[in-house]
């Protein structure tokens, strides 16, 4: 039983700004491509959409995910514990994107999910390629809009 691998990477021009994700998802000897751009959203946010998204398109949940991600903060949140003090504490204190890791939060619960961190554009061919799917989809023209960063702002 082989793993899912899920790419992952997030991308504002200006933080705030328009954004965008790209994912790839690899399982033997199939992959795929995501990508999607948002009018106004943060990096972070894009970050962990990109995750969310990879884990959405995932089809065979009962088997092992690794998931590559440049973002510091999406990997130590969750490797490090951080999340489930969040959830905990109902996101005390101000922390963001409680909306987006609420989320994450329940879709993973039943998966068996590992994330490693990986230097963002460095030499990682699919890294790199995430990174060039994220940024193609922020500088898009139909760009969507992210209702919950969006709503934090009226």
């Amino acid at each position: 039983m082989s793993e899912i691998k899920i790419y992952t990477d997030g991308s504002s021009r200006g933080n705030p700004g328009p954004g965008g994700f790209g994912v790839i998802l690899m399982w033997n000897h199939h992959r795929k491509e995501i990508s999607k751009g948002f009018r106004l959203t943060t990096n972070n946010r894009m970050e962990l959409l990109a995750v969310i998204t990879g884990l959405e398109a995932i089809t065979k949940k009962e088997l092992p995910i690794i998931i590559y991600s440049d973002s510091q903060y999406v990997v130590k949140a969750i490797e490090e514990g951080w999340l489930n003090n969040w959830i905990r504490t109902d996101f005390k204190g101000g922390k963001k994107n409680k909306d987006l890791w609420t989320k994450y939060y329940h879709l993973s619960r039943n998966m068996k999910i590992k994330t490693k961190w990986v230097k963002g554009h460095a030499d990682n061919p699919f890294n790199n390629r995430c990174d060039e799917l994220a940024t193609t989809a922020a500088d898009g023209k139909h760009l969507a809009i992210d209702e919950g960063y969006e709503e934090m702002q009226a």
